[in-house]
């Protein structure tokens, strides 16, 4: 009987030992398994518990106990950077920046979860020690809305772009449905002074506002422009050759250019307006390669981009 016990316990460590193995061929294949992430937070999630119930409520752990817990949760976040280290950049720089941000978002959740429990009175449990482990177990569980290749991560790119565009337009319009001051809950003029909305760096004239309009529609573009990427991406594209991967990373870089170019432009709009700032961000258009049946939606793009951009800088000179 302790016979089977001691040979069924010795193939616990060899098949683990198997495993370790196969996982290291693969990634000498290029090839990844996104279950070995999956398993491996896990575990991170499953120890940072055991380390917050162990400091929860008295008696604490003995320095044997304390020691095997500090052991094992380093051992499941040295797992956890592997994997992640293992993901080759052949599968994409896109994908493989989002799961190091998820990997270092969980590090971050327990580094805080230790500081919290060397800070706060042993045997007692905090509303902060209580916020860590929530903190550790939500950047756990990212990791299942991780995208699995990397054509799916940069979808995830573009929808962020095109969140931060929308935004951007948002305000703008919201600023404009102000009737005068768009910051007259922000900055009162003296009322008695002859002429109390005299200062126009605080609000836009008549001839600002016409100059917003065109800037309005160039911004309108870039979203149009992002939409059209993601369901160019969502129908044409793929990650099953290195060219068509390194193609994918190439236009999530570049569509990353988009939203800063917005909120640089946006800020400019606000008063007092910067005529020049407006000019020179105006100029930030961005087109991208789509096959031949959507050449004609480029075209038309471009028009719409080269029709705006002309007004506002016809608009700058009038004023000038």
């Amino acid at each position: 009987m302790s016979a089977d016990n001691s040979g069924g316990n010795v193939t616990v460590p060899l098949r683990n030992l198997l495993n370790s193995i196969q996982c290291i061929r693969d990634r000498a294949r290029g090839n990844y398994d996104f279950f070995l992430i999956s398993t491996a937070v896990k575990a991170v999630s499953q120890e940072a518990t055991k380390l917050s119930l162990a400091f929860s409520k008295p008696p604490l752990p003995s320095q044997q106990d304390g020691e095997k817990l500090s052991e094992s949760i380093l051992k499941s976040v040295l797992t956890l950077s592997t994997v992640y280290y293992w993901l080759p950049k052949s599968q994409g720089v896109s994908l493989r920046r989002q799961v190091r941000d998820a990997t270092v978002e969980v590090l971050d959740g327990v580094i805080q979860l230790l500081e919290v429990i060397l800070s706060s009175p042993l045997q007692s449990l905090s509303q902060d020690q209580l916020t860590s482990t929530g903190g550790v177990w939500s950047a756990c569980d990212q990791f299942a809305q991780l995208p699995q290749d990397n054509k799916a991560a940069v979808l995830v790119v573009l929808s962020s772009q095109i969140a931060v565009v929308k935004d951007a337009i948002e305000e703008i319009e919201q600023a404009l449905s102000e009737a005068e001051d768009p910051f007259n809950d922000v900055l009162d003029d003296d009322q008695e002074e002859e002429n109390p909305r005299g200062n126009q760096d605080t609000y836009w004239s008549e001839q600002d506002r016409r100059v917003i309009a065109p800037c309005q529609g160039l911004v309108k573009a870039s979203t149009a422009c992002l939409r059209k990427l993601t369901l160019a991406v969502k129908t044409n594209g793929n990650s099953g050759s290195p060219q068509n991967v390194a193609q994918l990373d190439d236009l999530a870089d570049i569509s990353k250019e988009i939203s800063p170019g917005v909120d640089d432009l946006a800020l400019c709009l606000y008063p007092p307006m910067d005529y020049s700032g407006v000019e020179n961000n105006v100029r930030h258009t961005s087109s991208h390669v789509c096959r031949e049946p959507e050449l004609t939606w480029v075209q038309f793009l471009e028009g719409a981009v080269d029709h705006n951009l002309q007004k506002a800088k016809d608009l700058i000179q009038q004023d000038s």
